[in-house]
């Protein structure tokens, strides 16, 4: 027919896996060209899939009262937690030494040790563990004295289940510790770009003039606070002098 592109035959070895939204545009050349049909779109294999486990985050409840540390224990442990509790403050000290613990549950007013000075001792041994304070005898005065002592949040009892899981996730998103993959990915990539940076002496603002990246967004990428770009992910490793794949970790 006049106007028709003449037929070409292609090599069966050089036909493309097509994806099925490209199938009927394919059909469409094999029709007018003369190609052979398209392979099928391989299908996904199992180990073709990576499974991103969690670390799993360990929290530490202390409050005199059993009951409580009972139910605390059995709410946070069906979130996916790692719990464990003590009714006795003054066996926080050397728990925490050894215990490799992202989060401590505390109580305010026990016998023995109160929860503020609790808070002192954990804090000459350990600056970076959240601490969530919560009591049944709120006062500004305990309040002003937990948050110098660098407490996350400070909680009344009784406690709404959804508020106080509400309170774990912004402790989680505060301290990097991530709950999705995704979150993860991003707190792989903050912590990976940080080293990298130190390890070269460079400062936020020595890493902005070389992106031109404003040193804000640095900071929340590092911090995981950000979904960095590959655009912004390219200049950073170009900054590094670093391929962008390795600020990936090992994913």
């Amino acid at each position: 027919m006049h106007g028709l592109l003449p037929k070409k035959s292609l090599p069966e070895k050089d036909v493309p896996a097509l994806a099925p939204s490209a199938e009927l545009g394919y059909s469409l050349a094999v029709i007018w060209l003369g190609l052979p049909p398209a392979k099928p779109f391989p299908p996904l294999r199992q180990e073709d899939t990576v499974a991103i486990e969690l670390p799993a985050v360990r929290i530490l409840i202390v409050d005199d009262d059993r009951a409580i540390c009972d139910y605390m224990q059995t709410l946070l442990e069906r979130d996916g937690y790692q719990v464990k509790t003590l009714s006795d403050p003054t066996q926080v000290e050397a728990e925490i030494r050894s215990g490799g613990y992202h989060l401590l549950i505390l109580d305010l007013m026990m016998p023995h040790l109160d929860g503020i000075e609790v808070l002192k001792r954990i804090r000459e041994i350990d600056t970076d563990l959240a601490v969530v304070i919560f009591t049944g005898y709120p006062n500004l005065e305990s309040a002003v004295a937990s948050m110098k002592l660098d407490a996350v949040d400070y909680i009344k009892k009784p406690f709404n289940v959804d508020e106080f899981r509400e309170v774990l996730a912004r402790v989680m998103r505060k301290k990097g510790l991530a709950r999705t993959p995704e979150e993860q990915l991003h707190k792989v990539i903050g912590d990976t770009i940080r080293n990298l940076r130190k390890d070269k002496d460079l400062t936020l603002k020595q890493m902005s003039r070389r992106t031109g990246l404003s040193v804000s967004l640095l900071s929340q990428i590092e911090r995981a606070e950000s979904s960095a770009s590959i655009s912004s992910l390219y200049k950073i490793a170009l900054a590094l002098e670093s391929r962008i794949q390795d600020l990936f970790g090992q994913y």
